[in-house]
């Protein structure tokens, strides 16, 4: 699949490595076919979307969206802005997360959230076949995709430092697994730690990635397609 620990990665120390892949086509051309597609159908009852900025919410929250810049698994920029979007009640939930976490010493640190469709279409097309089990299928849509699920880390609040966990953003291979033993205990540590503060506020972590929380509600709210530029808040 065209992967190397070059492919792999672009820093030697942990909590900077970017884990990347040889695209199966240009993104360029992935992108031009995505958004000319049509998203999966909504079904009927679901709630009015209302996506909130998480910048606005709290100094808590720090920010490296990955898709926004070339460090990323595809190698290239493929978000217009670097703003991260949640459903209300998933964001008003992660905040209260942040506010239990600030009593250990940490911090949020925000790689992705709210994620149109037509780039969901993009990571799956882009992925080799062996490694669809870290992209999620554009023929259902994802919780991103719904404003539902955030991809994020511990940071220091005193150093303002990411805190080492046993692999990577968006590497592929075992050690993103969340279950992965293989690690140092102070990362286990923290692993379990952003878990559980998580789970407590209603987010369910991906056993395929240690950084991905799926909020409770997700399945009542629609795939969404709209573009950063075109979100009101």
């Amino acid at each position: 699949m065209g992967l190397s620990v070059s492919s792999a990665y672009a820093a030697k120390d942990q909590t900077s490595m970017v884990f990347r892949i040889t695209p199966l086509k240009p993104v360029d051309e992935l992108m031009q076919q995505a958004r000319r597609a049509t998203p999966p159908a909504s079904g009927m009852g679901l709630r009015k979307p209302e996506l909130v900025d998480l910048a606005h919410l709290s100094p808590l929250f720090k920010f490296d969206v990955r898709y926004a810049t070339d460090r990323n698994f595809l190698g290239t920029p493929v978000y217009s802005s670097s703003h991260a979007f949640l459903e209300k009640p998933a964001a008003d939930a992660l905040l209260r997360v942040a506010e239990f976490l600030k009593t250990k010493g940490y911090g949020l640190l925000i790689f992705d959230a709210y994620r149109p469709w037509y780039i969901t279409k993009v990571f799956w097309d882009a992925t080799p076949a062996d490694k669809h089990q870290f992209v999620a299928d554009p023929a259902t849509g994802s919780r991103h995709n719904r404003g539902c699920a955030v991809d994020l880390t511990l940071y220091d609040l005193k150093t303002g430092q990411q805190v080492p966990m046993p692999s990577g953003f968006d590497e592929m291979t075992p050690r993103a697994y969340s279950d992965y033993t293989e690690a140092p205990e102070e990362q286990k540590t923290a692993r379990a730690l952003l878990k559980d503060a998580m789970q407590h506020e209603g987010f369910e972590q991906l056993p395929e990635e240690w950084w991905h929380f799926d909020y409770k509600d997700w399945s009542l709210y629609p795939v969404q397609n709209i573009p950063f530029e075109e979100i009101k808040n």
